[in-house]
């Protein structure tokens, strides 16, 4: 188990890399752009939220069966 909570800190830690790298949004006067509801990606962090919950429940269901 202690290896499985391993690897996952492992990938998510690696996960944010490419977030710290974008660059700010906006352009050189500092303008952050428009404003609207498409400004905000969360697809991408809601999907890998609710496998990574699928994974768990089904590990917790599969220890539960066995013993």
């Amino acid at each position: 188990m202690k290896k499985l909570i391993s690897v996952t800190a492992f990938l998510f830690m690696m996960g944010l890399i490419p977030a710290l790298a974008q660059p700010p949004v906006g352009g050189p006067s500092g303008d952050p752009g428009p404003a609207g509801p498409d400004n905000v990606p969360i697809d991408g962090g809601i999907g890998l939220l609710i496998a990574a919950g699928l994974v768990y429940g089904g590990k917790k269901a599969y220890d539960y069966r066995k013993n």
